[in-house]
């Protein structure tokens, strides 16, 4: 499975962001689905991911409430939107799918910010300043 981010650029805090992420070699149905972050200095945490397995939505540790998970079946993509931004949530944002038959993606939430998904795009920067 390949994955393209897009969508990344320079935003004023409390301003919305919406980060896209194109899925191909696969329907993204089938298999985990996420997104995750890595800012300067810090490791990749995740911020949400839809479960291949039960296709329920995990989220990481205090990203639940800004950062929502869309999707668009028809289209093959998914989506990141993302409101309030604040300064911290500068990184680059991720899409990843996890093509294993494990489902990693399960244990994503408080006390565990990362989970390995095993398919990653190349990354978008994403940079909220005033």
């Amino acid at each position: 499975v390949q994955l393209v981010e897009s969508g990344g650029g320079l935003v004023q805090p409390g301003g919305s962001l919406r980060l896209s992420c194109a899925v191909s070699g696969s329907p993204f149905t089938e298999h985990g689905i996420g997104w995750f972050r890595q800012a300067p200095g810090k490791d990749r945490e995740g911020v949400v991911c839809i479960s291949g397995r039960d296709g329920g939505t995990y989220y990481g540790d205090s990203m639940k409430g800004r950062f929502t998970m869309l999707s668009d079946k028809s289209k093959n993509m998914v989506y990141l939107q993302m409101n309030n931004l604040q300064p911290e949530d500068t990184a680059v944002y991720y899409c990843a799918a996890d093509t294993s038959a494990a489902d990693v993606c399960s244990f994503l939430g408080p006390g565990i910010p990362f989970v390995p998904f095993n398919s990653w795009g190349q990354g978008t920067q994403v940079t909220v300043s005033s």
